[in-house]
């Protein structure tokens, strides 16, 4: 009986050390971040400066030793540009010990992943994703480093009304970005006695809109207002543009990308308008400037759009939660960005946290395009 006790024992610590040591590893290996992007699908250009900008934010801080000793390990999920994809995608991650995910694009595909990562206690931070309700259903540990569309759309009509605009067309894609802001507009404008000679949405992904077009040129708009995705925004202009139709538009955005012009063409593109935050290359920060000289080093290019730097925002105040808390313990780090965390630097500007998890602040610019296929800050 002795030497059975003995053996069961020994049989015990030997386990007790076995997993400890194995413990003790993981708690040394790499800290996982995940990134959920649009690496695939008509959305590609935007998750590829995505992974390029994470990844170089990463690769700074390794250099440096790390955060609490331990290197940053980038874990991709790639969306394929639309909601199942993301969803999937976000399953995926949530089994490879992610401490947090940043992304992705798209408040749609963004939607279809929120309850995956909140039932695991995942940490999401989305860069690219406007719609209102993302922040109103009380997930704990959901945050955006992008504005909401309920203020983009207070910024929306004062553009439109300083415009001096009186009948205006509004078409969205019925994405819920889309259909978020242009419903936030469409409210606003009509309570200060504005006229919505058009109301509807396209289908996205189509190469014609022409039946469309014509369908809104009858109602005669001063403007039409456009609240999708700069893929349809470029056709929109150059169908527009073949038709001899010369309707200002003005869009959301999701339109500041230099993708945009080259659909539409320069000419088509001259004189377009968009509310956004800043594009990259007019941020002007210290750390913004620094690192847009690394990145085009690196790259060859500058980032496309905001979209994309928001998505570093979300790995710089990752990092920055897990420096401070001394800790890689969801509760402890999504309380901290809800309730402590105060101006943290990033890219865009200083960053804190509403109890929602919206960013706090306006960061709204308008752009117009110029005759070089240039959007250019205004004043």
């Amino acid at each position: 009986m002795k030497k059975l006790l003995l053996l069961l024992l020994v049989t015990a610590l030997s386990t007790a050390l076995f997993f400890g040591c194995g413990s003790d590893d993981k708690e040394k290996g790499a800290i996982k971040i995940g990134l959920l992007c649009p690496l695939t699908g008509p959305y590609a250009s935007e998750g590829q400066d995505m992974k390029n900008i994470v990844e170089l934010l990463a690769a700074k801080v390794n250099e440096k030793g790390g955060v609490l000793g331990r290197q940053i390990e980038i874990i991709l999920g790639d969306d394929g540009s639309n909601a199942r994809g993301a969803s999937i995608a976000a399953q995926r991650l949530a089994t490879q010990g992610v401490v947090g995910v940043i992304g992705t694009y798209g408040s749609s595909n963004t939607e279809a992943t929120q309850n995956t990562f909140d039932e695991s206690k995942i940490i999401q931070i989305a860069n690219g994703s406007t719609s209102v309700r993302l922040t109103e259903k009380g997930l704990k540990y959901f945050l955006r480093t992008c504005p909401r569309d309920d203020s983009q759309g207070v910024v929306a009509y004062n553009t439109l009304s300083k415009m001096g605009f009186n009948k205006i067309a509004i078409l969205h894609d019925n994405s819920s970005y889309a259909k978020g802001l242009a419903d936030e507009t469409k409210a606003l404008l009509e309570k200060n006695g504005k006229k919505i000679v058009f109301y509807d949405a396209l289908t996205p992904k189509e190469n014609d809109y022409s039946t469309i077009l014509t369908k809104i040129k009858r109602t005669k708009p001063e403007v039409v207002f456009f609240t999708g995705y700069y893929n349809e925004a470029g056709l929109l202009l150059r169908q527009s543009r073949e038709m001899n139709w010369k309707v200002p538009f003005v869009g959301g955005d999701a339109t500041n990308n230099k993708d945009l012009i080259k659909i539409a063409g320069n000419k088509a593109a001259e004189g377009f308008t968009c509310i956004s935050p800043p594009l990259p290359q007019d941020l002007l920060s210290k750390e913004a400037k620094e690192f847009m000289s690394e990145f085009k080093a690196k790259f060859g290019t500058t980032p496309g759009s905001i979209w994309s730097i928001l998505s570093g925002d979300g790995f710089n105040v990752l990092v920055d939660a897990i420096a401070t808390k001394k800790s890689t313990d969801s509760d402890t780090l999504v309380n901290y960005l809800h309730t402590e965390a105060k101006d943290i630097t990033g890219l865009t500007g200083k960053i804190s946290f509403n109890k929602k998890g919206d960013r706090v602040g306006d960061v709204y610019r308008k752009y117009i395009v110029d005759g070089s296929g240039n959007f250019q800050l205004q004043p």
